[in-house]
């Protein structure tokens, strides 16, 4: 039994210097909200107070637009993915998007519950916040789900529905980002919340990517940056924590409004079938599959994505 004491202690003393040597060359302290809102935040950016968060959003263009579109982003990411989207739009339309919490210079909510309830209740304290009676809501992966939901519980308060590489199905991924990982591994996903190398941001993202000339460096460095805000990285743990109710796909087919479909041929987090479940399930539906785009076609093909968001806007005919 002595004999194996020295090599225990090697293991340990080895344990601990790799730990030391990780934090050294990826650990990283918080970035200052002060800080990052010089960066991230512009002359369109405002914050308002919901469920006790400041939430950074922006409300652009034709304010007498009286059924605004509403964006909502993914996982990790923030409302800098709908940039040329907005853009584009807000010539015509009243373009409403907000930093999820959890996410970008919104940050955690308080009591670390990303339910899908609270999320939905978060949306509906928004919307109200901001005098917004009837909208039409866009999401994407994450920021989908949450949008078919509202749209179930709030179906007098949405009138069109945008589901962009939409959660909500059950899937199997045929690739997931490293971050998404371990963020679900106990004792591991605790390290993430200090040790947080930039080049498993950069991977992560360009796992959601099809064309991964597309991502820059200026996009890793937002993601990367934002990662950093105060309690970001606690609650991205937190809510891959969250139990799910894995059965609520099954009210997907009672939502009666006209719901454009919109996704990446080349999704690998949450691959095409799931589109096609959508599809065959929502009554008044439209399908678009762009080819060569990955899981956030807003983002990586933005021009090529935004034309059907259009001409589905423009569209005052029933869906069927």
């Amino acid at each position: 039994m002595k004999r194996f004491v020295p090599v225990l202690n090697r293991i340990l003393i080895f344990i601990v210097l790799f730990i030391l040597g990780m934090i050294i060359l990826f650990g990283h302290g918080d970035i200052p909200l002060e800080e990052l809102k010089k960066k991230y935040a512009n002359s369109n950016s405002s914050f308002i107070s919901v469920k006790g968060l400041d939430v950074h959003y922006r409300d652009e263009g034709n304010q007498a637009d009286s059924i605004p579109i509403v964006l909502l982003h993914g996982t990790a990411s923030s409302l800098h993915t709908y940039d040329a989207w907005s853009n584009s739009l807000k010539s015509t339309n009243r373009v409403v998007r907000m930093d999820l919490p959890a996410y970008g210079l919104t940050g955690p909510f308080m009591d670390r519950n990303y339910s899908m309830t609270h999320y939905t209740e978060f949306i509906k304290d928004f919307l109200t916040a901001l005098g917004i009676k009837q909208c039409v809501l866009a999401g994407n992966s994450l920021g989908g789900e949450i949008a078919w939901n509202y749209t179930l519980e709030r179906p007098d308060m949405v009138e069109k529905l945008i589901l962009i590489d939409a959660a909500g199905y059950p899937k199997t991924s045929k690739s997931t980002p490293i971050a998404f990982e371990l963020a679900k591994i106990p004792l591991l996903n605790k390290v993430f919340t200090f040790i947080t190398p930039r080049f498993l941001v950069r991977a992560s993202v360009e796992n959601v990517y099809f064309d991964t000339s597309k991502v820059t460096d200026s996009l890793v460095e937002r993601y990367f940056e934002l990662t950093l805000k105060e309690g970001n990285r606690q609650a991205f743990v937190d809510r891959f924590s969250m139990s799910k109710d894995e059965s609520a796909y099954t009210n997907i087919k009672n939502i009666q409004q006209p719901t454009l479909i919109l996704w990446g041929a080349n999704d690998l987090l949450i691959p095409v079938e799931s589109a096609y479940k959508f599809h065959a399930y929502l009554p008044h539906n439209k399908l678009v599959v762009l080819e060569g785009t990955g899981h956030t076609p807003m983002e990586e093909s933005p021009m090529e994505s935004l034309a059907p968001v259009i001409a589905f806007l423009k569209n005052t005919q029933k869906i069927k």
